[in-house]
């Protein structure tokens, strides 16, 4: 069944051909990383696409006055690109092996439309819905128009009683609480509940150490910071800070997979867990190779039907509900590179913009 919820969102696309005949390739969930590009081919033209490291720092300093997402589209390309030159999939060339990733069910934020996500027992009927489809973890997406604590709390006491006491259950209202206090009343609630974690919920945007260290000394749960803070070294001084219980990485803001592993093995020294942001190939690949990981987040899911449409991959990878076995686990693609192929023919039929770049 479709929802009217499923989202059609903007996407950037790149590839990076060589003088061998092999090319790596990218889809990407942020469009201004594409704009970026314009300032990191300089780099590329004439380089040796297999010196990564160098490359990554060389991009980061060209992009030093902007977020930086620009890199993590090109880096993630070119790990591609180095899967398809040595004939193994990504995660084999990180050291790692295939494996089962246990994944968490991460909803679609709360909306006022009956039969979605309407009220609290709808996300507890909807965190049912999925431990019996195998996910042994469910994350609560606040409102993020109309956000009522009362609402809040009801929402995570709700949930605990519908999923029992075995589900890991966690929280991400993506900083719209208000105030400390706010904060801090949902905090006790997941006390209350023995949540798993709880998920950059104050309106700083995760910026505010102080704010987070006092939250720490107030309650329980522990803290998992922050979708918005982007590199390894913000990410390091926030885990060096105290401030958080778990680390956080996105290969797409953080500077790809060479950026993002950065983050993990940092946060393995912190001896920290760290937790990968949203769903992609890139992400089954770096957590297939990483000890110190839990889940594998499954973004965006609703119960009317996917929220997320995939259209730009040709097989039978997919990022959907449904897409768990019955263990409540994902794989990441055994092929080349990332191992995923994409329509390009798709793409261009519904391309905006584009730029070539060559020497």
């Amino acid at each position: 069944m479709q929802s009217d919820r499923v989202l059609h969102p903007k996407r950037c696309a790149i590839r990076i051909e060589t003088d061998q005949g092999i090319t790596g390739e990218c889809v990407g969930p942020l469009v201004v990383a594409a704009r970026q590009v314009d300032l990191l081919a300089a780099h590329l033209l004439g380089a040796d696409p297999l010196a990564r490291e160098p490359l990554y720092h060389a991009m980061r300093l060209s992009l030093a006055q902007h977020d930086g997402t620009g890199v993590g589209l090109v880096d993630i390309a070119l790990w591609d690109l180095a899967g398809k030159f040595y004939d193994a999939p990504i995660y084999d060339l990180l050291g790692g092996r295939h494996r089962p990733l246990k994944a968490y069910a991460s909803t679609y934020p709360g909306d006022r439309a009956g039969g979605g996500l309407h009220t609290p027992q709808a996300f507890g009927e909807f965190a049912i819905q999925c431990r019996d489809l195998g996910y042994q973890g469910f994350k609560i997406h606040s409102w993020v128009d109309d956000v009522d604590i009362a609402e809040e709390v009801a929402t995570v006491l709700a949930v605990r009683e519908a999923a029992g006491p075995d589900m890991d259950l966690m929280i991400d209202p993506a900083g719209v609480y208000r105030t400390f206090a706010d904060m801090l009343r949902v905090g006790r609630a997941l006390d209350d509940a023995n949540y798993c974690w709880y998920e950059d919920p104050y309106r700083d945007l995760g910026g505010a150490t102080a704010s987070h260290q006092k939250l720490r000394q107030l309650i329980r749960t522990p803290l998992l910071r922050s979708d918005f803070v982007r590199g390894v070294e913000a990410q390091v001084e926030i885990m060096r800070s105290g401030s958080t219980d778990f680390g956080r990485a996105d290969a797409y803001h953080d500077g790809g997979i060479t950026g993002a592993l950065k983050i993990a093995r940092a946060a393995e020294g912190f001896g920290l867990d760290v937790e990968l942001h949203s769903c992609n190939p890139a992400h089954r690949h770096l957590m297939t190779a990483l000890r110190n990981t839990n889940y594998y987040e499954m973004n965006l899911v609703h119960p009317t039907g996917d929220s997320s449409a995939f259209n730009h991959y040709l097989g039978d990878y997919r990022d959907t509900l449904d897409a768990i076995d019955a263990n409540g686990c994902v794989f990441a693609p055994e092929g080349p590179g990332l191992g995923v192929e994409i329509d390009w023919e798709y793409i261009d039929a519904h391309r905006t913009d584009g730029k070539v770049f060559e020497q």
